[in-house]
């Protein structure tokens, strides 16, 4: 198939050729089960696991016996709410998150309100940014956690976790953060949080792998499992562990924590020239801040365009999403654009570009080239 110039990477990234080298031993020679503690097999596997949490555990500044490996980002979100929630069953509980929050996040937190929970949704500044007098204000003698996100998978946006961290610590409240979008991108830490999602094909991992922390050693709970069976994963993640993805993921995170900061400073001259480029249509708005983002990220509106033909044409040579992988076929604004401000014509008119290890500089040319021909077309110029 002849694919286009591929700016998605938020959505997912491929593969990198030394993870799929990693992994291909344990799917036929190193097969063993990593709970058979009887023989040989069961050992190896059970080694690839502890060896890849460990490095999994490095990218984040965790210790490896706080890594629970989960089928993504997904479940490691609804381990952490759901698990959280059902600690305090028979309480009066409040939780604090966001209006600009990924789908998964803010999906558990409408399922915890059917169950009883009150749950306080910031709004943000135009530029997507986080008040955080607000957010103090809206802690209550019964909230039980803050939910907010390290990045957002839609504008970059990055939030101030020390802070937040800070904030909760001094209240003596549950910090979750969905790391989805940071972890591999920038540097992370663990350090004030109790609760972190992150999954494994955003950093050139394989996909159904990703993986929560849970602090240890602190006063505040754990979440109650949401799979019961086996045990596995210290009770918190019941299932015959998925080796070679988890040695995939180890491999992932090794390299990226190898190449970060070379990739930042890349990607940042890329991403530059990408917006500042077409910025120079009229009528094109950067959405978010300029400041406190990810360096690979930009999202712009383009006025006086239909948003789905849009994208439609855009996509027949450059790869790129309106917002979220998981809400790209729904015709809606994107929720996070909407609680930005942006009126909804607007909003169906943007486009995210997400760059990574394979942009090169042709790649952002060719693509200020076509995205400058698509909109002129459709404007009729």
């Amino acid at each position: 198939m002849n694919y286009p110039i591929y700016l998605d990477y938020n959505a997912t990234t491929p593969c990198a050729a030394e993870v799929v080298q990693e992994m291909l031993p344990y799917f036929s020679e190193h097969f063993g089960n990593a709970a058979s503690k009887s023989h040989p097999y069961g050992w190896v596997a059970e080694d690839a696991v502890a060896i890849a949490r460990e490095k999994v555990a490095n990218l984040m500044g965790a210790k490896s016996k706080e890594i629970i490996f989960t089928s993504g980002a997904t479940e490691a979100i609804n381990l952490a709410i759901k698990g959280i929630f059902e600690i305090y069953q028979g309480e009066k509980q409040h939780y604090i998150t966001c209006q600009t929050e990924h789908k998964a996040v803010l999906d558990c937190f409408a399922e915890l309100e059917k169950r009883g929970a009150v749950v306080t949704y910031l709004s943000v500044e135009k530029d997507g940014s986080l008040d955080l007098e607000l957010l103090k204000k809206s802690i209550q003698p019964e909230t039980k956690m803050i939910a907010l996100m390290w990045a957002n998978n839609e504008t970059g946006i990055i939030h101030p976790i020390e802070e937040i961290a800070k904030i909760a610590d001094d209240n003596g409240l549950i910090f979750f953060t969905d790391a989805v979008q940071a972890a591999g991108k920038i540097p992370i830490s663990v350090s004030g949080i109790h609760l972190m999602a992150i999954s494994a094909h955003k950093f050139y991992g394989p996909k159904g792998v990703g993986a929560l922390y849970i602090r240890h050693n602190h006063n505040l709970p754990k979440p109650i499992a949401q799979i019961d069976g086996g045990g596995h994963e210290k009770g918190f993640r019941s299932g015959t562990l998925n080796v070679p993805g988890i040695v995939g993921m180890g491999k992932a995170a090794e390299l990226k924590q190898a190449e970060m900061e070379t990739e930042i400073s890349r990607l940042s001259l890329l991403r530059n020239q990408l917006e500042e480029s077409l910025l120079q249509i009229p009528g094109t708005i950067l959405n978010g801040s300029q400041i406190n983002r990810l360096p690979h990220v930009c999202n712009l509106s383009f006025e006086g365009v239909e948003g789905e033909e849009l994208l439609r044409k855009v996509c027949q040579k450059v790869a790129v999403s309106s917002g979220s992988a998981c809400t790209s076929i729904s015709p809606k604004p994107s929720h996070v654009l909407q609680a930005m401000g942006m009126e909804s014509d607007l909003g169906r008119a943007s486009i995210r570009f997400s760059l990574g290890k394979g942009t090169s500089e042709q790649d952002i040319l060719d693509t200020v080239d076509w995205v400058k021909k698509v909109v002129q077309a459709l404007r009729g110029d």
